[in-house]
């Protein structure tokens, strides 16, 4: 008792502009950091996720660590985020690993892969079966640290102008699809082509391409896309889930006090689930409107799917024969993988075949 009066009394005779003061500067340094984002900012819940982690991190560090966000193309261009964080052109970035395919295909998995895990499963591999420590190693090599952030859950299939009835009609088609699904779409006789979020819907208009997949029917009807293309497919079959990444330059990263870091990685954490929850609120009202306005909903022909399960799974057998980092991932991706699938057959699948039905009926 007699110790702490000594150090209260001590405290309160220090002059005001030398103690609390200078003690807050020291473990809330004032940090400005820019984030480019690989999406536009009409996309409000996939863009606004961006600023939802900047205010959470401003509100977790007295707002000392503001993070200012921009929108594809202000600074960097939409597929380029990881390159300008190389460059440390920005500090950090919002975007999609599986942009970066042509540099690594094991890129493609820490995002999504043709009939890869929903969005449960994959937070399960992540953060319990290795998945996070691939990803670190994999960034690592690329002067960038990454943190899972945001998830759309799984996406629709795209829009088509015409109707895909068979494989063949997947013959020359100019399919914009993004990752290693297009390796796979290529596979089976289409021809691919990775083109961003705002340059989709002109690419459409032109007849640049023939059919475009983006997310699901929230982001759709913002882009537009039913005004060029009336076939709307579902599932994504390459998309069960599909979780985007803070990256930050790895210079940047070390700077940052350890409580600036945590505060980074519980807003990534909150925007994942809170991008999800508000996709799975949004998408079935925007579903039901873009049907109302003449969009034609069709489901994969089963030929098709049965066609993609095959040529995903030699595909991914060829690119682990050629890629030693890409055979480690898949190694552990699909043990995981097929365990996970083998879990919810017998629980959630079963669950949701009858209850989903029933409510229909």
């Amino acid at each position: 008792m007699q110790r702490r009066g000594i150090l209260g009394a001590a405290l309160a005779a220090a002059p005001a502009g030398l103690a609390m003061p200078a003690l807050a500067q020291t473990q809330n340094p004032e940090i400005r950091w820019r984030l480019a984002s690989s999406f536009p900012k009409n996309l409000d819940i996939l863009y606004g996720g961006s600023e939802y982690l900047a205010k959470r991190v401003a509100q977790m560090t007295d707002n000392r660590f503001q993070i200012r966000c921009f929108a594809a193309g202000e600074i960097v261009p939409a597929l380029q985020v990881l390159d300008g964080l190389q460059s440390a052109t920005v500090e950090c970035g919002q975007t999609a690993s599986l942009y970066y395919v042509g540099k690594d295909p094991t890129f493609a998995a820490f995002t999504a892969i043709p009939f890869g895990m929903n969005m449960r499963q994959m937070s399960a591999w992540l953060r319990h079966g290795g998945g996070n420590e691939l990803a670190a190693e994999l960034y690592r090599d690329y002067n960038v640290i990454g943190i899972p952030f945001g998830d759309t859950g799984t996406q629709m299939g795209g829009w088509f102008r015409k109707e895909i009835r068979s494989l063949e009609d997947l013959s020359g088609l100019k399919f914009r699809i993004s990752g290693f699904a297009g390796h796979l779409f290529a596979k089976l006789g289409a021809a691919p082509t990775q083109i961003a979020g705002p340059d989709i819907y002109p690419s459409l208009e032109r007849g640049t391409i023939d059919a475009a997949e983006w997310i699901g029917p929230y982001d759709d009807e913002k882009l537009g896309f039913a005004r060029i293309a009336k076939y709307y497919y579902a599932p994504g079959f390459w998309e069960g889930s599909s979780r985007g990444v803070f990256m930050a330059n790895q210079r940047a990263w070390e700077s940052l006090p350890d409580h600036y870091r945590h505060a980074l990685e519980v807003a990534c954490g909150e925007a994942t689930m809170e991008m999800s929850a508000r996709y799975d609120t949004e998408n079935p009202k925007a579903l039901r409107r873009l049907v109302a306005s003449g969009a034609t909903l069709r489901a994969w022909p089963r030929e098709i799917l049965q066609a993609a399960w095959r040529a995903s799974g030699e595909l991914y057998e060829e690119t682990a024969a050629q890629n030693p980092r890409f055979r480690r991932m898949w190694t552990s991706y699909k043990a995981f993988r097929d365990e996970q699938f083998q879990w919810f057959r017998i629980a959630e699948n079963s669950y949701e075949n009858f209850a989903f039905v029933a409510a229909a009926k």
